[in-house]
């Protein structure tokens, strides 16, 4: 028998391949998933949690809120209705209004992870249209992206509409294969809950537009497929957001300011798509950015040629079309990248099985293909897997901002006035008066405390510790947190250690 090299092909592989991506998925997205809670919960989480959980509260389901699409509510709504069922049997509360926004924050969380869970297994299924080998290392890539583990923590959007996305690309190409109205429409559907999940998810509309284009045996004409998506589409939204259309002038206002902030003049000096594709290299590192830009070459390579171009255009047009919308709107996060790196996975976990079998088609001894085969599946895997244990490593720890919660909590008698400075965002129960500023020093003083009632003040390093450090470059704010530390009493004091991480924080008390 012709010796072979290592090859991931029998199913039974496969299967225990797939089972232990979605295995490690889980793992790396619910380790940790407290980290924060009930004190800091992430940016942007409270805009969706308080509304999901004032939903519940009042069973009145507009959200009056259009930043977001509504859909990813109405599911925390959920979520939360089933958590308030469990804590209610166990005793916790016996009526809605004893239930704090904050008992709600971490099954919030578990829905965002099973839905990073949930993209996972939609790469995997999407990637056979490729190969075996290609839809399992997919699969083990996405699971192990940093970013997308990391995002898969917090109650925010960008990571359930990355699976509808995935979920628009898995349909468009089931369309592509059963060439019926009815699987169109059903693309197009996907792609409605993503866009009324997040609105940049109406991009992946794209998908099964192209799709219906390019089948020609679809049944009565590919116009009529293409408008079949749209139909899905405009449906699928308007059901899952449907007070887009019953308060139209608030969606209307919102979404016009919205817009507006998205082309306000951007806040770095550098073109957007050269800040995003540093994000990307982060995400990748270097190893794998090097796989992907192969895999995207390869790619084009078979859309423009093939063969069996649809899928390879479907893999290659959205990730680039996506790419240059959100270049050219003038907010930038790294977590707006998520939807392209499923696609970004495919395209490497192409490159690499495409690598190994032009390989075994050489003239190279079994034992350098084999090395091949072990040392690009190794570069694809292990460096953003140890990046995403090591964020789970630093999120497992309590940070200085937990530290302090805790400590105010038992040390601070409640009804206290306290002014908390920066990006200090302790999220105090409501028997505390609490107030934000971005710089204690320019409130006017120990004066100005006294005379408005605050009794404490938390500084952060995060505002203080620059001038601190640097005394000679900015003397005066120096010595005015210098005359302000000196005029209070300092409490209490957290600093940052290697079990500890985050800012130092201050807690100090005015005198009366």
């Amino acid at each position: 028998m012709r010796p072979r090299g290592i090859t991931l092909t029998s199913k039974p592989i496969h299967h225990y391949g797939l089972y232990l991506a979605l295995f490690a998925a889980a793992t790396l997205r619910l380790w940790a998933l407290p980290h924060g809670l009930p004190c800091c919960p992430g940016v942007d989480e409270p805009e969706v949690m308080e509304r999901a959980v004032r939903m519940m509260r009042t069973g009145d389901f507009n959200p009056r809120f259009f930043d977001y699409p509504s859909l990813y509510m109405y599911v925390e709504s959920i979520a939360s209705t089933a958590r308030f069922l469990f804590g209610a049997m166990q005793g916790k509360w016996a009526a809605l209004a004893q239930a704090p926004t904050e008992e709600f924050y971490l099954w919030g969380r578990a829905v965002t992870a099973i839905f990073g869970t949930a993209t996972v297994w939609i790469v995997y299924r999407a990637g056979l249209r490729w190969s075996g080998r290609t839809a399992l290392l997919a699969a083990v890539m996405i699971a192990v992206m940093p970013l997308h583990v990391r995002e898969s923590h917090y109650t925010l959007t960008d990571v359930p509409t990355t699976c509808f996305v995935m979920l628009t690309l898995l349909l468009s190409l089931r369309a592509h294969e059963r060439s019926t109205l009815f699987t169109f429409a059903l693309a197009g559907g996907a792609a409605g809950l993503a866009a009324a999940t997040k609105y940049n998810g109406a991009v992946a509309v794209i998908m099964p537009l192209l799709a219906g284009a390019m089948t020609p045996a679809v049944r009565p004409s590919r116009p009529l497929a293409m408008a079949c998506v749209m139909a899905g589409m405009l449906l699928a939204f308007l059901i899952a957001a449907p007070y887009t259309l019953l308060d139209l002038p608030a969606f209307l206002n919102q979404f016009a300011r919205l817009a507006s902030e998205y082309r306000a003049p951007a806040a770095t000096a550098e073109p957007l798509w050269i800040v995003y594709l540093k994000h990307l290299r982060n995400a990748l590192g270097w190893p794998g950015s090097l796989i992907v830009i192969a895999g995207a070459t390869v790619g084009i390579l078979h859309a423009l040629l093939g063969p069996a171009r649809l899928r390879w255009i479907l893999a290659t047009a959205f990730p680039f079309i996506y790419f240059y919308f959100i270049s050219h709107q003038n907010i930038v996060y790294g977590r707006y990248l998520l939807p392209l790196l499923p696609f970004l996975s495919l395209l490497g976990a192409a490159a690499v099985v495409w690598t190994v079998e032009a390989v075994r088609h050489l003239n190279v001894p079994l034992q350098a293909r084999n090395a091949v085969t072990v040392v690009l599946t190794l570069l694809a895997i292990v460096p953003p897997a140890y990046t995403a244990i090591q964020f789970n490593v630093n999120e497992s720890k309590d940070e200085t901002r937990e530290q302090a919660y805790w400590w105010i909590l038992g040390s601070l008698p409640r009804g206290s006035a306290i002014r908390l400075e920066g990006s200090v965002t302790l999220h105090l129960p409501p028997s505390y008066k609490t107030t934000y500023a971005k710089q204690l020093r320019r409130d006017g003083g120990v004066a100005y405390y006294k005379t408005n009632g605050i009794k404490y003040l938390v500084a952060s390093s995060q505002v203080y510790g620059p001038y601190l450090e640097h005394p000679e470059q900015s003397p005066a704010e120096y010595a005015d947190y210098q005359r302000l530390f000196g005029q209070t009493v300092e409490v209490a004091r957290f600093s940052q250690t290697p079990d500890h991480p985050g800012p130092e924080l201050r807690i100090l008390r005015v005198p009366d």
